[in-house]
């Protein structure tokens, strides 16, 4: 069996490709091989050719994108604009969530068109299999949920997730001990419907060497789910929240000693002062791991704008140490995203992990807005737009309110022109 990149690594042997991958990323190639080493740097898409793309450590903070359709509607095309609208705002993954009966040409189509690593959730195509052939979705079947797994790295799946922390215990406890909101996490609530219909522990867990076999064997990232997070920010930091990290952090040891590189997924909804706390108590409970945050939310009275309410959250938690941002649409708690809540979700999500990028002291992240900074004092409006975050919409909204003109904000009262007027009027003097 071939090595993983991380054993390779352990034996001193560095691909050739790792040394254009570390240009790519701005970082030495010894710094990101001994972040790999130590844990808390994985690569994606290395394996695939979508990427590679680094996570981690001593990088920018990456942004992911989830489309997938729903039992409700399964419609492929869809789906695949979605997939573009992603690929336009520059999402650095995307991730399938499909719960369709197609779900595997979904995946299939996604796998050949997106040129950055694709993720996905083995539980729904497992979940999917036991409503359909077993009536509910709870008939989950161990064996079969596994050789999912296995087909899904096999077809070329970059990353998966995998609640291996919603264990019997905890779900165990989820009756004598508060919780406002419960499960919110799809995959964490089919998971503890199974243990209490069947009685049995969460296969994921109670075969976990078996996961890490076949991670092994394909080279595949392990994204550890976060299954219990926080639905509520009442619930954020709670018993459940902290005891699923406490497991992740064992199973993230585990799988690095196999020789398998995996991240940990984060909550979820936090109240804003505690995103900070929350960040640091993860990695500290997880060994330092990649962190892969969904926003947090910061607070639950928005729907419609939730995009804006994670942005807020991931950027506090990125300048806290979050890796990778799993992006919220404006449709978060409402219905499936279209193609204009992906391209929207992505930008929010990018824009807050550039801010937090910027508070790394990354290089590139400062010098870009040097750059614009610098066009929007000279008034150099081509080049202001071509350096903004979404030049399609910063050039239609010139256009549209200011035409080919000074702004319309400020007109003959810019600041910039005021300036230059007062030096004008100094040198002639």
């Amino acid at each position: 069996m071939e090595k993983t990149l991380l054993q390779q690594l352990r034996q001193g042997n560095r691909p050739d490709w790792l040394e254009e991958l570390a240009q790519k990323e701005e970082i030495s190639i010894d710094d990101l091989v001994e972040n790999i080493l130590k844990g808390k740097a994985v690569v994606l898409g290395h394996r695939t050719g979508r990427g590679p793309m680094v996570v981690g450590k001593g990088v920018k903070t990456k942004v992911n994108a989830n489309i997938g359709a729903s039992t409700l509607t399964s419609d492929l095309e869809t789906e695949l604009k979605k997939l573009d609208a992603a690929l336009r705002a520059k999402a650095d993954a995307v991730m399938d969530l499909s719960l369709a009966e197609n779900i595997r040409e979904i995946r299939a189509k996604i796998l050949a068109r997106s040129p950055v690593p694709v993720g996905t959730v083995p539980i729904y195509e497992e979940a999917t299999l036991a409503r359909t052939k077993r009536g509910a979705t709870v008939r989950l079947d161990a064996e079969e949920f596994l050789q999912v797994i296995e087909e899904q790295m096999a077809d070329g799946v970059d990353f998966v997730t995998v609640h291996c922390g919603v264990t019997k215990g905890l779900v165990e406890r989820l009756g004598s001990t508060p919780r406002l909101a419960g499960i919110v996490s799809r995959g964490g609530a089919i998971t503890a419907a199974y243990i209490r219909h069947s009685g049995n522990e969460n296969p994921l867990y109670e075969y976990y060497d078996r996961l890490l076999d076949m991670a092994e064997r394909y080279d595949c990232v392990l994204s550890l789910g976060d299954g219990m997070r926080p639905g509520a920010i009442k619930d954020a930091s709670d018993f459940f929240e902290v005891g699923e990290q406490e497991i992740l952090g064992e199973l993230q040891r585990r799988a690095f000693e196999r020789g398998v590189m995996a991240m940990i997924e984060g909550p979820g909804h936090v109240p804003l002062h505690l995103v900070g706390e929350s960040v640091k108590r993860i990695k500290r409970l997880t060994n330092n791991a990649p962190l892969y945050l969904l926003g947090p939310l910061v607070t639950d009275i928005a729907p419609g704008y939730d995009h804006i309410t994670a942005a807020i959250g991931a950027a506090v938690a990125g300048m806290n140490g979050a890796d990778f941002i799993c992006y919220v649409t404006p449709s978060e708690h409402l219905g499936l995203p279209s193609e204009q809540d992906v391209f929207d979700g992505v930008i929010a999500a990018r824009i807050a992990a550039h801010a937090a990028d910027i508070t790394k002291g990354l290089p590139s992240a400062l010098k870009w807005d040097e750059e614009l900074s610098i066009a929007r004092r000279d008034l150099d409006w081509d080049r202001q737009i071509a350096l903004s975050i979404d030049p399609e919409r910063a050039r239609r909204v010139r256009k549209e309110r200011s035409g080919e003109g000074a702004c319309t904000m400020c007109g003959e009262y810019c600041v910039f022109l005021v300036l230059k007027d007062v030096e004008e009027i100094t040198r002639s003097l």
